[in-house]
């Protein structure tokens, strides 16, 4: 399969499953092609959990079968070695054993992330940035493809612990599905495609084709202009008076994957201003810090706007 079918075999997929929601699909694909990790962030129900699942079900390993594929609920009493690797001394051998956790998966799920302890979102760290997990000595490495896509309720605070910047910031995307519209909530009505067809979904791709895919989309043409306006709007919300604190030099890093990814998902080989303005929000709005966090996404779509502007004005 060639590449820039990767996207539209995975979209359709995730479409069978995941009803009317194909703008959240692509920014989602778009994510993980760029070799991101994802935050999703809505109300109960609505799905978040099983996108997780669809897109594990979509991708197929070696030997033909789904990808490995781990759910991880973050309760409050949970411990950093329940999802990281650990040593087990095996009396009969007297030795120790390796017992690989949950987080060394091809797509992990972080099942409601803030409801645990900083601690153990902390211990999340080193494999979402490094790839890989050390116990003493030994450093263990998750198969490729590897992401983590994590969820969170955001309508709760009581027994809540929101995560970080510095741990925000390992996201490459954070996104929110909303509601269906009447047709689309019929339609699950109907067949609850989270239920039946989701147990039927057949992968469409080989884990080869996904990587291929991932490899071409940091391939993807940005005219320098355009690669000038992602680095000049991650450095306005360093400066912009609404803001405290503004995103880092690795937002940017991010910023400018994704928006080449988006370019592949749509089926072009070079990104365009609305790649640019689509992924803005998404992107950079979880990494900075606001006076009112109520104006974030108003915001970063006026900082974004503002320098595309320029670009067409100075042409």
């Amino acid at each position: 399969m060639g590449v820039n079918k990767v996207a539209e075999a995975l979209l359709d997929g995730a479409c069978r499953v995941i009803r009317g929601k194909r703008e959240f699909l692509e920014l989602f694909t778009a994510g993980i092609l760029a070799g991101g990790h994802v935050l999703l962030e809505d109300n109960p129900g609505l799905g978040k959990t099983t996108v997780a699942k669809t897109f594990a079900r979509l991708i197929a390993g070696a030997d033909g079968n789904p990808l490995l594929f781990k759910r991880i609920p973050f309760p409050p009493d949970l411990l950093p070695y329940d999802i990281s690797v650990v040593d087990v001394f095996d009396p009969e051998t007297r030795s120790f054993r390796f017992m690989p956790g949950p987080v060394l998966a091809n797509i992990v799920l972080a099942d409601e992330i803030n409801r645990t302890t900083p601690k153990v979102q902390s211990a999340l760290l080193e494999v979402m940035a490094e790839r890989q997990v050390t116990i003493g000595a030994s450093t263990h490495k998750p198969p490729e493809p590897f992401f983590v896509i994590a969820t969170e309720n955001p309508i709760e605070n009581e027994g809540t612990f929101p995560l970080p910047i510095a741990q925000l910031d390992r996201f490459m995307i954070r996104l929110s599905l909303g509601y269906p519209d009447r047709n689309s909530e019929l339609s699950i009505l109907e067949d609850n495609p989270a239920g039946r067809t989701l147990e039927e979904l057949k992968p469409v791709l080989g884990a080869e084709e996904f990587l291929a895919a991932r490899n071409a989309a940091a391939g993807v043409f940005c005219h320098r202009s355009l690669m000038e306006a992602v680095a000049d709007i991650t450095r306005d919300t360093r400066v912009h008076r609404a803001l405290i604190l503004g995103a880092s030099p690795r937002a940017g890093i991010h910023f400018l994957e994704a928006v080449r990814a988006l370019a592949l998902v749509r089926g072009r080989e070079y990104v365009i201003d609305e790649d640019i303005l689509v992924m803005a929000v998404p992107i950079l709005c979880h990494r900075v810090k606001l006076r009112d966090p109520a104006q974030g996404e108003k915001i970063i779509r006026e900082i974004c706007l503002a320098r595309l502007n320029k670009i067409k004005t100075d042409l």
